[in-house]
């Protein structure tokens, strides 16, 4: 993790910084797949605790064959009037690590409902008793809305930094660049 790439929203009037968040997201989600890489991380460096959106810059991490092996494939057409994209650089000296991970909220009862049916042999009146609406846990994460490729289902993937800390953690990622472990440099 010796290099990052900045990429940057364009103001737009038709689209908020959200929507082309979430459009730039899910196409990076889908190269990352077509790459099958695990060394790309990402951060989102204008993100706010308690804030529903993730800010208008997405800083890609990654070696530097890896971040130009993103940039070929042609993931960001569509886009290009919407980004400003910087160059592979190289990551300061002094940059501390961040820990960017997918936070999962149990936030449909409804769900956790068909679930313990299903794994518990409840009866529907047994689940409603056993998981009431009020145990739902709802996060106060930035979160992106994307599209479920294999349901097409709308999802939200809620997104946590951890505190800068002075040592990285090795680790692989996953296709939307987020891992449990391994931190990217942040500055």
């Amino acid at each position: 993790m010796d290099h990052y790439l900045d990429i940057h929203l364009l103001p737009d009037p038709e689209f908020s910084a959200g929507q082309l968040m979430n459009a730039l997201f899910a196409k990076l989600h889908r190269a990352l797949v077509q790459l099958g890489s695990d060394s790309i991380g990402v951060s989102f460096p204008k993100a706010r605790d308690g804030a529903a959106g993730l800010g208008g810059h997405l800083r890609l991490h990654g070696c530097l064959a890896a971040l130009d092996d993103l940039l070929a494939l042609p993931w960001l057409t569509g886009m290009r009037d919407h980004v400003r994209l910087g160059e592979a650089a190289p990551v300061p000296a002094d940059a501390r690590h961040c820990r960017v991970r997918r936070v999962q909220a149990d936030s449909n009862p409804e769900r956790l409902r068909r679930r313990a049916m299903k794994r518990h042999g409840l009866s529907e009146d047994q689940a409603r008793e056993r998981i009431p609406d009020a145990a739902v846990k709802w996060l106060r994460l930035p979160y992106l809305q994307l599209r479920s490729q294999s349901t097409g289902q709308p999802f939200r993937l809620f997104i946590e930094q951890s505190p800068p800390q002075p040592e990285p953690r090795t680790g692989a990622f996953n296709t939307y660049g987020l891992s449990r472990d391994a931190t990217v440099p942040w500055f």
